[in-house]
């Protein structure tokens, strides 16, 4: 089967999905009720030319998710405040404002705090092995196992805590959904939950392409100045990210076997970011896919493209 188009995300208790410009998000309610909802998204560029630009439109892409994943959020935890809360929301006329604003500065926050963690940190902490080793390939080497330590570390702590299982349970329905679908099966339960949880197009899989491609571009840094090889560092993470996307979106419609190869290490991690859900989580990212996406459409399209 072709690339379906169709992506998404796990937020609480619900799964988000993203169709072109459109995106669904499926919660699963207190009362077990499931509360589905559409919205538009253009992009926080509209040009199209750029959205279509190669390592370009991969920037945006990482940026346009971030977004998304904190509204798809905000949007789920919604249906588990109470209702005095809820009261409080309703009455302030300038809410909207005050959240949008609110979402813009985390998804800044959280950017700054990523590149501070996984970029900054692992140079700082690879210095130290200056007083034993000259060459700054090497050194560029260790940074970057470093980094994937701290990731892989980071990962592993987040998949022992509860919660986090629950969505990582969730994101593994999200996959489901998307590899039943690809693989011409019907959407059902049944077949949701025979499908593998592993996709090559998993945000997994790409943060984890970032920390690789970063080792060879920042092995090309030769410059003396510890500050100036920092600042070509951050400099640098747009394009790598740009990069890493690329990677992802070949990985997600080739079956080579070098691609194939390639995207085994972030499969491998996903055993870690995604669990076996539970029907009632199946049923959720179901309704999320149905929301944005005609699956029967496209494995009909599909059929008589296989047939031609």
């Amino acid at each position: 089967m072709r690339y379906s188009g169709i992506g998404g995300q796990a937020v609480m208790e619900g799964v988000m999905m993203k169709n072109g410009d459109r995106y669904a998000v499926a919660v699963r309610k207190p009362d077990q009720e499931i509360s589905v909802e559409s919205f538009d998204y253009k992009g926080i560029i509209k040009n199209e030319t750029l959205k279509k630009a190669p390592i370009i439109r991969g920037v945006l892409n990482f940026i346009d998710s971030l977004v998304l994943g904190m509204r798809s959020l905000m949007y789920s935890a919604s249906f588990f405040e109470d209702e005095e809360e809820n009261q409080k929301k309703s009455e302030s006329e300038d809410s909207g404002k005050k959240e949008n604003e609110g979402m813009g500065l985390t998804v800044v926050f959280s950017i700054i705090l990523a590149v501070g963690i996984f970029m900054v940190l692992p140079y700082y902490i690879s210095l130290l092995f200056q007083r034993f080793i000259a060459s700054k390939t090497v050194l560029a080497v260790i940074e970057g196992v470093i980094r994937l330590a701290i990731f892989v570390g980071y990962v592993v702590v987040i998949s022992l805590m509860e919660d986090i299982k629950r969505v990582f349970m969730y994101h593994g329905a999200e996959h489901k959904c998307i590899n039943c679908i690809e693989h011409g099966m019907e959407l059902t339960v049944e077949n949701v939950r025979k499908s593998s949880r592993q996709h090559k197009r998993c945000g997994t899989s790409f943060l984890l392409f970032v920390m690789i491609v970063s080792i060879i571009f920042f092995a090309f840094i030769k410059v003396d100045s510890g500050v100036l090889r920092l600042l070509l560092r951050l400099a640098l993470i747009p394009v790598i990210a740009g990069v890493s996307y690329e990677f992802i979106r070949l990985a997600g419609r080739s079956d080579n076997v070098i691609v194939n190869f390639l995207s085994k290490p972030g499969l491998w991690l996903q055993n870690l970011t995604t669990r076996e859900p539970d029907d009632a989580m199946i049923e959720v990212g179901i309704a999320s896919v149905e929301a944005v996406f005609d699956w029967k459409a496209y494995q009909e399209e599909e059929k008589i493209h296989d047939i031609s």
